[in-house]
């Protein structure tokens, strides 16, 4: 996939960027690590793949993984989320408590700022801790 997208920002333009565009990345990022995995791990149709993949994206799942992989993350990692977390965001969750909403927001913020510092080897870590 690195030869489709470059990720041209160096790391202080990333760590400069607003949170809420590291949560934009990571959504997309945590999306699609979910939905290779359940293609490549199942023999699922497309709506039962869909249906599957909610479970790990919803507002409250992300939630509930941020909480169990918390301890685990680096205190540069734990500024990342508290950034995300307390981003302003006028969005209102249809489908999830505002508080839920606030932590996967601040999860899909960790997943994008490692994705766009180019911080691979610990994005695959935080990615596989995600799976329970």
């Amino acid at each position: 996939m690195e030869e489709l997208i470059k990720r041209e920002k160096d790391l202080n333009e990333v760590s400069l960027m607003p949170p809420l565009v590291w949560s934009y990345i990571g959504d997309s990022v945590y999306e699609l690590y979910i939905r290779t995995r359940l293609v490549n791990l199942t023999k699922l149709k497309p709506h039962k793949l869909h249906i599957e993949s909610i479970k790990y994206v919803k507002a409250s799942a992300q939630a509930n993984i941020l909480n169990k992989i918390y301890d685990k993350l680096s205190e540069e990692e734990k500024d990342i989320v508290r950034r995300a977390r307390n981003a302003e965001n006028h969005h209102l969750p249809k489908n999830a408590t505002s508080t839920d909403y606030m932590y996967a927001t601040a999860f899909e913020g960790l997943i994008g700022y490692l994705y766009l510092a180019k911080k691979d080897a610990r994005l695959k870590e935080i990615l596989e801790m995600t799976i329970i």
